[in-house]
């Protein structure tokens, strides 16, 4: 796996990845992270396509999985105290 470029956001680290002719597109914030794959046919114009599809409306929704993920981790954790 080969990191191909990394997208600049404040809340949160996006990096694209290459493999196995696809691209994983990993989202990072604090100990979370999600990642989608995508077969690199699937996407016009290589790593610029991969850009194009990461709109603010796509990436404020990852934001507010991450927000469900905190509040369930944390359930979870509570749960295990």
């Amino acid at each position: 796996m080969r990191i191909l470029a990394e997208l600049p956001h404040p809340d949160c680290k996006i990096s694209i990845f290459g493999m196995n002719q696809k691209f994983i597109i990993k989202f990072e914030q604090g100990t979370l992270e999600q990642s989608y794959k995508i077969a690199e046919t699937d996407v016009i114009g290589g790593v610029n396509g991969v850009f194009e599809l990461l709109d603010e409306t796509f990436i404020n929704e990852v934001i507010k999985q991450f927000e469900q993920m905190r509040a369930s981790f944390i359930s979870a954790y509570n749960r295990y105290e």
